[in-house]
């Protein structure tokens, strides 16, 4: 193998190195994405569940009570 195929080689090999980086890059903005949506849901759905109990109170409709067979 002279120096031109060994450069040529070399040059392949970061191409596809390149290629790698850019599809994990991508993959991990997308996931970053998905996370900072869900986080916000999170807190949406805790303020709500917040709400809920503050608005129920000790209203037996809405309280939870373990079935007799427990």
């Amino acid at each position: 193998m002279n120096s031109s195929d060994a450069i040529e080689d070399l040059q392949i090999r970061l191409a596809h190195l390149e290629a790698g980086l850019q599809q994990v890059s991508d993959e991990v903005a997308r996931q970053q994405q998905l996370i900072d949506r869900l986080t916000l849901r999170n807190q949406q759905l805790q303020e709500r569940v917040g709400e809920l109990q503050g608005e129920g109170g000790s209203d037996a409709a809405t309280r939870v009570e373990i079935p007799p067979h427990y």
